[in-house]
């Protein structure tokens, strides 16, 4: 049996109650599908005639590829612009003035603090009055605009916390071998703060790409207007939103699939560039007779004896 210092291993009774609790939650879960299923079944929900327009091409090209492809614009926008807008605020957060950490932290709380939707329809209305974009371009700019908004608050906070749990060490080792504040931040902590805040990122951005569906209250042609539009015209409301709920799914997969290779891609790399000096890389100090050509453990100046 094997033991940690901070978990307990469980005895015999405690591993016979985690399987009983298994088997009662697995069954509760198989009951709670099989009365859906059943459910819709009875409403004929899973007849071929609901389910036979989803094999006709003219379907995906009327109605949920532009749905797709609406909703794919909205959250690469989106995602983006937040990220931008989120390492800025992120790092004015950790200002030396403090005048401007105040001022990045009201925009931020404020920011995080009111609801999407409802930034959404008010930047969707006052677009229109002050006719700020095109009419065919009011809906996008709205979406895109509240969700960068929203997203790129949180993102900042991520941002500032990975940046504050980095050791103060580094910084201060490369203040003291002469880089500015800007190469200290943009070359050392934040490249740092985002390989390992990178879960949390990928995380927000699938929030973005679900979000980017209420864009339906403001009229943007999005995956679940086009695919509520499908279901009205096809008379298949269920399965039409069944289709939108799998294909959003696999976007959403997708995505985490991408960003997680990403992630450990980062983390090799940056286990890559330690690797060790060559021997005689090394240039000997000022004022030292280092011999390095009789070095043998590379990167260290084993053999470098005091001039004469």
């Amino acid at each position: 049996m094997t033991a940690s210092v901070l978990y307990d291993a469980p005895g015999p009774r405690a591993r016979l109650r985690y399987r009983v609790y298994s088997v009662i939650t697995i069954l509760v879960l198989a009951g709670a599908a099989w009365f859906v299923y059943h459910g819709l079944a009875d409403k004929g929900q899973f007849t071929a005639e609901k389910w036979k327009p989803f094999t006709d091409a003219g379907v995906w090209k009327t109605y949920l590829l532009p749905g797709l492809r609406g909703t794919l614009v909205a959250a690469a926008l989106s995602i983006v612009l937040a990220l931008v807008l989120g390492m800025v605020f992120g790092i004015l957060r950790l200002s030396d003035h403090r005048l401007v950490r105040w001022v990045a932290g009201f925009v931020v709380e404020v920011s995080r603090a009111i609801p999407v939707l409802i930034l959404m329809i008010f930047l969707f209305n006052l677009f229109a009055k002050n006719n700020v974009f095109p009419s065919d371009q009011l809906a996008l700019s709205a979406v895109v605009l509240a969700l960068t908004v929203y997203n790129g608050s949180v993102i900042a906070e991520i941002v500032r916390s990975g940046i504050k749990s980095l050791p103060r060490g580094q910084s201060e080792a490369a203040v003291a071998l002469g880089m500015r504040k800007t190469q200290v931040m943009l070359s050392i902590l934040l490249p740092q703060a985002i390989t390992a805040m990178l879960p949390a990122l990928i995380s927000q951005m699938v929030v973005a790409l679900k979000d980017s569906a209420l864009g339906y209250q403001i009229t943007y042609l999005e995956i679940v207007r086009k695919g509520t539009q499908l279901g009205a015209a096809e008379q298949n409301p269920i399965p039409s939103l069944i289709v939108v709920a799998i294909i959003m799914i696999t976007i959403n997969y997708l995505l985490t699939v991408v960003a997680t290779r990403v992630e450990k891609w980062l983390r090799t790399r940056k286990r890559g560039t330690g690797t060790a000096l060559r021997a005689g890389a090394i240039a000997p100090p000022p004022g030292m007779n280092a011999i390095m050509t009789d070095q043998t453990v590379p990167g260290v100046i084993g053999n470098a004896r005091p001039g004469n």
